[in-house]
């Protein structure tokens, strides 16, 4: 009765051991890291000239964080605001006005179609703006990366 009583308790220690080892699924908070993005040389809000605007249209939009580690951007979104003009009917008198043209893509650089429009296009005073870029670290997590406007001059 006494080896018994021994091994239920050897029983009841062990799984009071293990019990304790066992962490519940609770999400592991990670402190994002600080991300710098940039299309060409230029991140941020940026006025730079038009010809400059139109050569970094076909070049990747790069994420790094402040170590150098660069980040695969996944998804982000481009808005085009172009000026334009509109044509009153009554009157025929013409207003200045702007015209948006955006999407989402899942890939950078942007598409080549979208690139030859706009380098056809640009005008100073133009704007173009890549937001709501995410983007994934070497283990696979997803993080937003900040803006970037540009306004051409």
């Amino acid at each position: 009765m006494g080896k018994q009583k021994i091994l239920i308790a050897f029983f009841l220690i062990i799984s009071q051991i293990n019990f304790a080892q066992i962490k519940k699924n609770q999400p592991v908070k990670i402190k994002p890291p600080k991300l710098i993005s940039t299309i060409g040389i230029f991140k941020d809000s940026v006025a730079i000239k038009t010809d400059q605007a139109k050569t970094i249209l076909g070049t990747p939009i790069m994420v790094k964080d402040d170590k150098n580690n660069v980040y695969k951007v996944t998804y982000y979104q481009f808005a085009y605001t172009r000026r334009a003009v509109t044509e009153d009917e009554k009157t025929g008198k013409l207003s200045p006005t702007t015209s948006l043209a955006t999407d989402y893509f899942t890939s950078t650089p942007l598409p080549e179609k979208w690139v030859r429009i706009i380098r056809e296009d640009i005008k100073p005073g133009e704007q173009l703006f890549f937001c709501d870029i995410i983007v994934k670290d070497s283990l696979g997590r997803s993080f937003y990366a900040p803006n970037i406007k540009i306004i051409t001059q």
